[in-house]
């Protein structure tokens, strides 16, 4: 039983104690992690032991097919894992400092910044900086936000989400973007007008924990309807895209992902209620490296172009203009 706070920085924990734990932890067992570090196992076994001494509790579960973290470990793990993001973004703040060229920054992304802002962005980065290592990690914005916490990313770009439940956080916006219905070019839908015209074909939705969900079921029960019951939930747009164009499954997208693809097609059902705020979601007391804020301010930079390539408004009835590939690209 722990009595007393413990003494960490008494030097009896090291760091290679921080990475053992956290590797075990993303394996989920001893013997990967060994071979992930390039360890024997009893070396491991070994120091995950001297932690748990110097802690006075066990970390892991021992079970047949591995281990899992005891509610010590999860606590323990996510420390350690803040410990060494904060270790690595020292190194690329002191080799940003140095020369200004190198360095890594780790981007958290949502469906809304995948296909025009984002790789705009990075392309004028790596022009500016090739030393530069841009980190792309696609999810959620819940399965995001812990690692932007713990340090893991610097940023997440894409829908703002609301945060006033999540302490710590701040967000800086960049453009609105609307929110189209759409389906592959020749879809039998396309000239449908009303919402209830839709409702015979299956739907694409994004998943629960997702804004654009919340807001799509408020369509919906506004105009006295059911969600889909023939519908799959999905965020990753490759998979999207698949679907769309081998069936005809319709889906809720960004204005800015349609227009730049030929063979995708806005369907005329408006969806002017639901317009997206794109941003940028950051940590409220950590600092960025130079690597997180020259991102950052290309980010801006291309966001601002962008502004001028989408329309202030749109009506219930007006049809948004078209963008061309080669328009965004240049």
């Amino acid at each position: 039983m722990i009595s007393r706070p413990l003494d960490l920085l008494s030097g009896r924990l090291k760091l290679r104690h921080l990475v053992l734990v956290t590797t075990i932890a993303e394996h989920g067992s001893v013997l990967r992690a060994a071979e992930h570090l390039h360890l024997a196992q009893p070396a491991v076994t070994r120091g995950l032991r001297e932690v748990e001494q110097i802690l006075g509790v066990e970390l892991f579960r021992r079970g047949p097919r591995g281990v899992t973290p005891t509610l010590f470990g999860e606590a323990f793990i996510d420390h350690a894992r803040a410990v060494q993001a904060e270790l690595r973004r020292a190194g690329d703040r002191i080799a940003g400092l140095a020369d200004g060229e190198t360095g890594t920054v780790t981007v958290g992304t949502l469906l809304a910044a995948t296909n025009v802002l984002l790789p705009r962005s990075i392309a004028a980065l790596k022009a500016e900086r090739p030393g530069i290592t841009v980190i792309v990690r696609e999810g959620t914005f819940d399965s995001l936000v812990p690692r932007l916490i713990d340090g893991g990313t610097d940023l997440i770009l894409g829908r703002l989400n609301p945060i006033e439940d999540r302490p710590g956080l701040h967000q800086i916006p960049l453009y609105n973007e609307p929110t189209l219905l759409v389906a592959r070019a020749g879809h039998p839908a396309g000239q449908a007008r009303t919402l209830p015209e839709l409702l015979g074909y299956p739907w694409i939705l994004p998943l629960d924990q997702t804004a654009l969900k919340h807001e799509l079921e408020q369509v919906f029960q506004r105009e006295g309807l059911p969600l889909p019951e023939n519908r799959v939930e999905c965020t990753s747009i490759l998979t999207i895209r698949s679907l769309l164009l081998a069936t005809d499954m319709i889906a809720a997208l960004p204005a800015l992902l349609v227009r730049t693809d030929d063979q995708l097609a806005e369907l005329p059902v408006p969806l002017a209620s639901v317009r997206r705020s794109v941003g940028v979601t950051l940590p409220e007391a950590r600092p960025l490296t130079p690597a997180a804020k020259a991102m950052l301010d290309h980010l801006r930079h291309q966001a601002e172009a962008l502004q001028h390539e989408l329309p202030a408004a749109e009506d219930e009835t007006a049809r948004p203009r078209r963008i061309t590939v080669a328009g965004l690209l240049t």
